[in-house]
């Protein structure tokens, strides 16, 4: 079920030293660490679906720091990694990316709190995992996947259960820039025509959705319904849900930088924490 509703997000505890609504067309310099303030961020969020929610966030960043989040990723990509059952990690062919997790620091910190806030004000930062930069290059993808787990392995109490919510974040992407947007194969796709400026609607209706790389922009969703027969809605047993399987599609020409934010069912020890 597809809702095209369209709400104003303020964060208000947030005071302001950065503009927000600088041009995207701008190259603003990386905002100075030391005495850094978070930006007084407005912006509009956009309900794809209720069912699985997903939500669509134009200008999640501010041109800063979508600028800061390049300069401090730089030189330190690797080769992405995949968890096995084991909870191993492990380098496989479908996933050719490469990513790194970012050091927390006043800007980093600054975007985490808005993602927090998103969700709402109980959820504590304890359960944020730290923010991993992933960069796409020509040819480079991650093919069809959830980021919820399987395997006990994966989601034991000092690691917080499960992925309860994700955001995958465009920080940036090339001018010239042709395939590598984030597909939803097993969503509807939109009916609406204005849909058509963040989706790819040339895309064949039995590709599902598939989001475009846009620059600031983020996708939100949740990735846990309530099990079979679990009592007491949203307080019972949590299960993933399929439908939020999704893949990062090869780039074709150009590169871009995305950002994952997972947030766990539950809080994460220290040691798998940002500082």
């Amino acid at each position: 079920m597809l809702h095209h509703t369209l709400l104003s997000l303020p964060l208000l505890f947030l005071t302001t030293t950065a503009s927000a609504s600088a041009s995207a067309s701008s190259s603003p310099s990386s905002p100075p660490t030391q005495n850094y303030t978070c930006p007084s961020h407005l912006y509009t969020i956009q309900i794809f679906s209720s069912d699985p929610l997903i939500i669509y966030i134009p200008q999640f960043l501010t041109p800063s720091e979508a600028s800061h989040l390049e300069s401090i990723s730089t030189g330190h990509f690797q080769s992405s990694e995949i968890a096995d059952q084991t909870g191993a990690q492990h380098h496989a062919s479908t996933r050719t990316s490469r990513s790194t997790s970012l050091l927390s620091d006043p800007v980093v910190s600054c975007i985490e709190e808005r993602a927090l806030a998103f969700q709402g004000y109980d959820i504590p930062r304890s359960r944020l995992e730290p923010l991993q930069a992933v960069q796409y290059s020509l040819s480079e993808e991650y093919r069809p996947h959830t980021d919820w787990f399987t395997s006990a392995a994966q989601t034991r109490p000092e690691v917080g259960g499960n992925r309860a919510t994700s955001f995958f974040v465009y920080v940036s992407a090339s001018a010239d820039i042709v395939g590598g947007g984030t597909q939803f194969p097993l969503l509807e796709a939109p009916r609406d025509e204005k849909w058509c400026g963040v989706v790819n609607c040339d895309a064949g209706w039995d590709e599902g959705v598939t989001f475009r790389p846009i620059a600031r922009n983020a996708v939100f969703w949740r990735n846990m319904v309530d099990a079979p027969g679990a009592k007491g809605k949203g307080k019972g047993e949590k299960v993933g849900d399929r439908r939020t399987l999704h893949a990062g599609l090869p780039v074709q020409r150009g590169r871009k930088l995305g950002m994952n934010i997972w947030t766990r069912e539950g809080a994460l020890d220290g040691v798998y924490r940002s500082a």
